[in-house]
């Protein structure tokens, strides 16, 4: 009899275990009922510290810890990895940008573009009948958004350039020997005013932008792009000053001869109606943005 209790027993207990049942287990003999608790299954787990929320709706608490740790894990995984790389040459000058997929037709970017790029329209412009050489030091770094709206080649993009351009521009006489500045309607011998040299700058500090084109890829990783565009720059701030710093009143053509007239004025008050034009000068407020460019994609 007491085997047959033993094995009993025996079977009742490994019965329970392997259904992981916390029920009683009951073993009745000829004498009496012998009720057996089984053990609770004991689970491990361990976690990190973390906070939770109770949801009102669902009645339970969770845990958010988990979710912000994750969310911020890939916000910095998104900034130390960027989607791409580019280089650029343009009106805005030599540089180079960075690029976050926000997601399959939004990247963020972010760039420079600068250095000496007079030549790159020209070396020269002229306002009103002066021609002037043109010397700039650029420095364009910016903001913005290309937006593939069609999911294909094409692109349109968006943002802000903190401008800090500097224009060296010399005054080019015309009329052959000894010359003329043209200034207002009138020829100021340019012997007797001497040189005219001065410096531009754009008033905005910050310049949004716009731009279409196109990002044809080449291979997985190697695109090749292009972009047209303007930026609103402003008006310009403009200093000229005459080489001539003497009181003496300077001469003015008449007609198409060599006789001359005095003017009345000195050569820094010539050199003042310069830098007026220049000043009115508009093509500078709305500066073109034209660019070509390369990229690799990680």
């Amino acid at each position: 009899m007491k085997l047959i209790k033993l094995t009993a027993i025996s079977a009742a207990v490994l019965a329970s275990t392997a259904a992981l049942a916390a029920d009683p287990v009951i073993v009745v003999d000829d004498n009496a009922a012998v009720a057996y608790e089984a053990e609770p299954v004991a689970v491990a787990y361990q976690a990190e510290p973390a906070s939770y929320a109770y949801d009102a709706n669902a009645g339970v608490v969770s845990n958010t810890t988990g979710a912000v740790v994750g969310g911020t894990k890939g916000f910095f995984n998104k900034v130390v990895n960027p989607a791409s790389v580019s280089a650029e040459v343009g009106t805005l000058g030599y540089g180079a940008n960075i690029g976050w997929s926000l997601n399959e037709k939004t990247e963020l970017q972010a760039g420079w573009a600068g250095g000496d790029v007079a030549d790159l329209f020209g070396g020269d412009f002229d306002a009103n009948d002066v021609n002037y050489d043109v010397d700039a030091d650029f420095s364009n770094p910016y903001l913005g958004v290309q937006v593939r709206p069609m999911a294909n080649w094409f692109t349109m993009g968006a943002g802000i350039i903190v401008p800090d351009n500097d224009f060296d521009v010399t005054a080019n006489s015309e009329g052959g020997e000894g010359g003329y500045y043209e200034i207002n309607g009138a020829r100021y011998d340019a012997d007797s005013v001497g040189s005219l040299q001065g410096t531009m700058e754009h008033r905005n500090k910050l310049a949004p932008y716009a731009t279409i084109g196109f990002r044809p890829n080449i291979t997985n990783n190697f695109g090749l792009f292009g972009e047209i565009g303007a930026a609103y720059m402003g008006k310009t701030d403009a200093t000229v000053r005459s080489s001539n710093q003497s009181n003496d009143t300077v001469q003015i053509r008449n007609g198409d001869g060599d006789q001359t007239v005095d003017s009345g004025l000195t050569a820094q008050q010539v050199a003042n109606l310069a830098e007026q034009e220049l000043e009115d000068k508009d093509y500078l407020e709305w500066m073109p943005i034209v660019k070509v460019g390369a990229t690799y994609r990680f």
